[in-house]
């Protein structure tokens, strides 16, 4: 039991000759871990499970409606792109500075990023809307569901403004460890999603039916709450992180300069993101309207089995970050290593419950037997996948937070925008396995992933980074 448990303690995570400064006990250091982690653990488990309710109620509506929302997934990240690219570095620069005692800079950086991301998620939005039908006529739409597509992305487009806007502000949050701050605002938000799908979708009350149209006003409501409550957590002058709307909004070219440093190589790994999972999600919409049903609920079920790994990863990030920041790279270690040991824990209990009940999470979401029967093979592969999904997504979390970003960027390149759509294609097309080739393929892209990114990790040059 002691030998157990001595895995867990700090002293088996560090060499003697590691260590520069005095370290806390490790009930220190995990509470200090857990008090970042679960308010971002618990932001993504609820978002995933009020984001895989939603599919439930579109599900109802039968697998055409489920292909016209999951048809948008992929265009509506290529547009997030920049903006999840500028947030990374924002979080980054903002725990540095946490970690240096520097708060003046930490606002500047917000600041400056705040006036950028409002003008990019505008323009990115309405080309969005204006080019919504080749955009998912590219993605692979076919006619049984288009029209409906195409309403339901440009809603969710005019919604995508003020999302994007407001992550920037909680990327900043996160930076500075307030992730409870990011856990309230997108638990109200998805909650006043949630409310307005089960009254818009099947018209309850007075309201009317608007089915997958109601799906898309829903979301756009949301995304509006959440970026007033984003503003208002900025908006006290007694807080670390103080964002004065009433300044200049011009920028300011030595903060422009930092952000864009870090997030020029975020924004290459977010398209090879996108991209990657772009031609992946095309490569199974040809397969047609029921495989690519069964993909969508089964991306669901990922979603939430992903959700408390990727809480991990928020706290990995700002926790590094912050380590680093206040020179306590021994410390980063430390922060780094329990957050991957807790991530496997978490990754072993979700990937059994998956394997258990996989035909009963399928069931939730459709009563359509063609669908549910389709997607429990690759449902099988993903509790395997979960294994090598959860820590490495946490490592690459260390990674960013330590501003290794083009590495990441490359590991991107690498896995995803290569291994798992040509994987996909061999497996999908030419080899005959169809929906069960795409899942494999993916399995085959996050092993890849795990494997160069703990390479990467254990080399410690990460370490060693100046930002």
């Amino acid at each position: 039991m002691n030998k157990i448990l001595n895995i867990f303690r700090w002293q088996s995570m560090i060499k003697t000759s590691e260590i520069i400064g005095d370290i806390p006990s490790n009930r220190k250091i995990y509470k200090k871990t857990f008090d970042i982690a679960w308010p971002s653990a618990l932001e993504s488990v609820l978002i995933a499970l009020i984001s895989a309710v939603d599919m439930m109620m579109v599900g109802s509506l039968g697998k055409e409606a489920i292909n016209a929302v999951g048809i948008a997934t992929q265009p509506k990240f290529i547009v997030l792109a920049p903006i999840l690219a500028l947030n990374i570095g924002v979080t980054v620069l903002v725990s540095r500075r946490k970690g240096e005692k520097k708060p003046e800079e930490a606002n500047a950086y917000l600041r400056n990023a705040f006036i950028i991301a409002v003008g990019v998620s505008f323009t990115l939005s309405l080309l969005a809307f204006t080019f919504a039908r080749s955009f998912l006529i590219f993605a692979g739409a076919n006619s049984d569901y288009l029209m409906t597509g195409i309403s339901y992305f440009r809603i969710i487009m005019v919604g995508n403004f003020f999302y994007a806007t407001g992550l920037t502000i909680t990327a900043a949050q996160r930076g500075a460890g307030n992730t409870k701050i990011s856990m309230t605002t997108n638990l109200v938000a998805n909650l006043v999603n949630l409310i307005f799908n089960a009254l818009l979708i099947n018209g309850l009350f007075f309201f009317p039916r608007l089915e997958v149209v109601g799906a898309a006003i829903a979301t756009a409501l949301g995304n509006f709450v959440s970026f007033l409550m984003a503003v208002y957590s900025v908006s006290h002058k007694n807080r670390y992180l103080y964002l004065k709307i009433n300044r200049s909004l011009r920028l300011q070219f030595n903060y422009v300069r930092d952000i864009l440093r870090i997030s020029i190589s975020s924004l290459t790994e977010q398209m090879f993101l996108r991209m990657g999972f772009f031609m992946y999600a095309k490569s199974i919409a040809v397969l047609g309207t029921v495989a690519f049903a069964a993909h969508q609920l089964c991306m669901n079920v990922m979603q939430i089995s992903f959700a408390l790994g990727d809480g991990l990863q928020i706290a990995n990030t700002s926790l590094v970050g912050q380590s680093l920041g206040a020179k306590r790279p021994d410390m980063a270690k430390i922060h780094s290593k329990v957050t991957q040991k807790l991530g496997i824990i978490v990754a072993v209990i979700m990937a059994t419950l998956v394997v258990i009940f996989h035909k009963e999470l399928l069931s939730l979401f459709t009563n359509d037997l063609t669908v549910i029967e389709t997607g429990r093979i690759p449902l099988i592969i993903l509790a395997v996948t979960i294994l090598f999904q959860v820590p490495q997504v946490i490592i690459v979390g260390a990674l960013r937070g330590a501003g290794d970003v083009k590495f990441v960027a490359l590991l991107m390149l690498i896995s995803v925008t290569f291994v798992r759509p040509i994987m996909a294609w061999l497996l999908i097309y030419p080899l005959g396995f169809g929906l069960i080739g795409a899942w494999i393929a993916l399995f085959i892209d996050q092993i890849t992933r795990n494997t160069i990114s703990l390479w990467r990790f254990k080399q410690d040059r990460w370490s060693k980074i100046i930002v």
